[in-house]
């Protein structure tokens, strides 16, 4: 499996895709230290970006790596492979230097233009946030891959999902509120927020930038039922989920006729 590894994840590296992710980071976060005003806002600014571009590329790039390894994994498992093995070393090889870029990208212009006074966790928090969510959408990539035999309707179905996680989830939680207004819906929107992890990563950076006012009803709702320790237990939530769509991937490529 290390050998496999290796291989993925030096075939990785040599992607144009991933060199200009990085470097997109890279610019953006230079942009921003530069006019973007107040350390905070910058941090905040920066959180808004990965929130959206880390899950659409992870998504992206996932579905589209393994359908174009398909060939070399049915070459791999004609041999005394482990589907285990194969499928850890294929989504290692993928998710590791795909955080890596973002962390790269995203933390070289601090260490060029010096870390923000008291901001040095907040800044440790949102990249380590922008890694867990890489490892989420790359499992959920895998596991959309292999469910879907054609291309064209798995990105298709990437694609949708990263819009329902990123983008429609809120209007989704507004026409909710605005419907059933009248009734306890605390617990309703927090198992809802619990089954975003687009919406728990913002929730575990806002604890930490101490932005209560951008929390919006679900994460006031997160906070006030944790209490104190609501950033770990976002945390430890995001882990959850880089775990569980990693193990039902594995699940589905042991299962799955090549």
């Amino acid at each position: 499996m290390t050998r496999l590894l290796g291989y993925q994840v030096r075939n990785v590296l040599r992607s144009r895709w991933l060199a200009a992710y990085a470097l997109f980071f890279l610019l953006v976060t230079d942009a921003l230290l530069r006019f973007g005003g107040d350390d905070g806002k910058v941090l905040l600014g920066l959180g808004n970006v990965t929130l959206l571009v880390v899950p659409l590329v992870g998504l992206v790039f996932g579905t589209t790596a393994l359908y174009e390894a398909r060939p070399f994994t049915e070459l791999l498992l004609a041999q005394p492979v482990g589907r285990g093995q194969l499928f850890a070393a294929l989504y290692g090889g993928l998710a590791l230097p795909t955080a890596a870029a973002y962390v790269l990208g995203a933390g070289l212009p601090f260490a060029l233009h010096g870390v923000p006074s008291g901001h040095g966790a907040s800044l440790l928090v949102l990249l380590g946030a922008g890694a867990l969510l890489t490892g989420v959408f790359v499992a959920l990539a895998f596991l959309v891959a292999l469910r879907t035999d054609d291309r064209a309707r798995g990105l298709g179905a990437a694609v949708g999902l990263w819009l329902a996680l990123a983008l429609l989830y809120d209007g989704g939680v507004l026409l909710l509120l605005a419907v059933f207004g009248d009734h306890a819906l605390e617990r309703p929107l927090l198992a809802a927020m619990l089954a975003n992890p687009v919406d728990l990563a913002r929730v575990l950076l806002l604890l930490r930038f101490d932005g209560a006012a951008l929390l919006g009803y679900t994460g006031a709702v997160f906070a006030r039922f944790f209490g104190g320790p609501g950033a770990l237990v976002a945390a430890a939530l995001l882990l959850a989920w880089v775990a569980v769509p990693a193990a039902f991937g594995a699940r589905a490529f042991r299962r799955k006729d090549f």
